[in-house]
């Protein structure tokens, strides 16, 4: 997964007004105790940080 899709993906659950402030002010322990923005600045993959909000979300399976 790129960055482009996780923010799609992001902009989708969330709606793009809100999409980047969550990222920004969740912290999520599956990330370290960081929100999505700091693991994808970290340099954690895309894809792990979509499972760690796919999860925090409780998304349904379709959108894993």
């Amino acid at each position: 997964m790129r960055h482009t899709e996780f923010w799609e993906r992001l902009d989708h659950a969330l709606g793009t007004a809100s999409s980047r402030s969550w990222a920004s002010f969740f912290v999520m322990s599956e990330l370290g105790d960081r929100t999505a923005q700091e693991a994808l600045d970290a340099g954690v993959p895309p894809k792990q940080v979509w499972a760690a909000v796919w999860s925090a979300l409780a998304l349904p399976a379709s959108e894993r």
